[in-house]
């Protein structure tokens, strides 16, 4: 009798060993806690670095403890981003301002916490475009990851101040036809001859620049480039309501992936080559990352000034249907 009691323990006691091993709940003081899932947010871009960094690091489970669960998604473009944000698929994540800023204008519980990355936003043509310069783009077809997305407010604003009719999109009048895409798409549009200008950020600006596309406008010269925050951190207003210390953890997880970056840009850079590898298929060559990363400021900081001069341009350009107020967009509270 004893041996069969000995033997059922035994059982007993592997079994409960197993399922803590394939469980998704933690022991507290003997009651079963589940762990709180967190999905953040980012697109394969060289500007959403941080977002990289912090997860290969582990920032934001280190911030966060281990009662919660951290999901990653990417997205392809700020609209798609906006939707699964506002639908609560994410909690929060890196994004262009102009879709955040748009969607604020129309009355989306949203709030920018923190920046990400600034620069970055290079406008290249086809090889096969015949394109060598500004005035040979009348007519030609331009592509963007969106419309009325960051790098097409940029560009479209660069054109305006050209003070060309002309040299704007078909959508306010002008010659130039717009299309979007996934920018790990455009080399192989450029080769069909689809499109024949990109206004595209790192490393894709790079990687068709190697590939023979020139440049036609660079950070440097489009409008807003180095002032805008290209990438910022943000989250749904009720995560802001109900978890503080969450938003304040993701922050503090931000931070350290920028720290990390500007302290170690070597290792930065090989974690954004393998993440691109890993979400995209293609394999970045080391130089053209380097160089893309030093096109890009990465930095928490956000010029709420620029911003509101930036929603300015979408308006102008006919993004936004009203002249926005974007007053409590910005909560920089939780730095």
């Amino acid at each position: 009798m004893k041996k069969w009691n000995l033997a059922f323990v035994l059982l007993f006691v592997i079994g409960v060993l197993t399922a803590c091993g394939t469980s998704t709940t933690t022991k507290s003081t003997g009651d079963e806690v589940k762990k709180e899932k967190i999905v953040i947010g980012y697109f394969p871009n060289i500007d959403h670095v941080p977002a990289m960094v912090a997860r290969e690091n582990g920032y934001y489970e280190q911030a966060l403890g281990e009662n919660f669960d951290i999901e990653y998604r990417t997205f392809p473009d700020g609209g798609t981003f906006m939707t699964a944000l506002k639908s609560g698929d994410i909690d929060g994540g890196l994004v262009g301002p102009a879709p955040v800023m748009n969607n604020f204008a129309s009355g989306a519980d949203v709030k920018i916490v923190s920046g990400a990355s600034s620069g970055g936003t290079v406008v290249v043509a086809s090889a096969n475009s015949g394109i060598t310069n500004l005035e040979d783009i009348e007519g030609k077809t331009f592509i963007t990851p969106g419309i009325g997305c960051t790098h097409d407010v940029q560009f479209e604003t660069y054109l305006q101040q050209q003070g060309n009719d002309k040299l704007t999109s078909s959508r306010i009048g002008g010659s130039l036809q717009h299309v979007t895409g996934n920018p790990a798409q455009y080399q192989g549009m450029f080769e069909t001859g689809k499109v024949d200008l990109a206004a595209v950020p790192e490393p894709w600006a790079s990687i068709l620049a190697q590939n023979g596309a020139k440049v036609i406008v660079s950070t440097d010269e489009i409008a807003y480039g180095n002032t805008l925050p290209n990438t910022v951190f943000v989250v749904n207003g009720s995560l802001i309501k109900e978890k503080k210390e969450v938003v304040k953890a993701l922050v503090q997880a931000q931070q350290q992936a920028v720290d990390f970056i500007k302290s170690q840009p070597d290792d930065a850079q090989k974690i954004a080559i393998q993440s691109i590898k890993d979400l995209t298929k293609q394999e970045v060559d080391e130089d053209i990352v380097k160089q893309a990363m030093a096109r890009i400021t990465y930095t928490t900081e956000i010029n709420e000034n620029v911003i509101k001069e930036f929603a300015q341009s979408s308006f102008e350009l006919d993004f936004l249907k009203e002249n926005p107020k974007l007053d409590g967009l910005v909560d920089l509270s939780f730095q």
